[in-house]
């Protein structure tokens, strides 16, 4: 695990690169996020088909509280969650332009009390909230994925410093 360190304006602004040997330790990564999640928190998934970004959802489900499997909602582009906080999961596959991300009216998830995580975020990143967390997820062999973290804020700073601590370390 690498970490990059660059001086920003007010903050130390930093990555954080992970390897991942399992669907399970992935899975455990997001259980993490998901304990560590406030309200308003926005988390986008970026990876090709199949790299885990479903896997790593339902960790952070998990980490919500929520006992229900999480699937990809491609086909109905967000489905609601109930547990400590609502967890929108929220799906932009199915999307191939711009403007279809920004009519969707999700101005009340992405800004109200729940936890949203984005799948296929790169399809929206122009219209999606500034500050977020952004995990770019890369396939390296069958089973091992490379988890990029990159915090946009002090929010997600925080948060990608205490992730540092625990469950990178597991």
């Amino acid at each position: 695990m690498g970490t990059l360190q660059v001086s920003g304006l007010r903050e130390t602004v930093f990555s954080v690169d992970v390897t991942s040997n399992s669907a399970d330790r992935t899975r455990r990564v997001g259980v993490r996020l998901g304990e560590l999640a406030m309200a308003g928190d926005v988390i986008l998934l970026v990876g090709t088909l199949g790299v885990g970004k479903t896997c790593l959802a339902q960790g952070i489900a998990w980490g919500l509280g929520i006992d229900d499997y999480a699937v990809s909602p491609s086909f109905v582009l967000l489905r609601e969650y109930q547990g400590r906080l609502p967890l929108y999961h929220i799906d932009f596959y199915r999307l191939d332009r711009i403007e279809e991300v920004a009519h969707l009216g999700l101005d009340d998830y992405l800004y109200g009390s729940g936890v949203c995580v984005v799948e296929w975020a790169e399809k929206g990143l122009q219209v999606l909230p500034r500050e977020h967390l952004l995990i770019e997820m890369e396939r390296l062999a069958p089973t091992k994925r490379k988890l990029s973290f990159l915090p946009q804020g002090p929010r997600y700073v925080e948060m990608l410093s205490q992730l540092e601590r625990s469950a990178f370390n597991s």
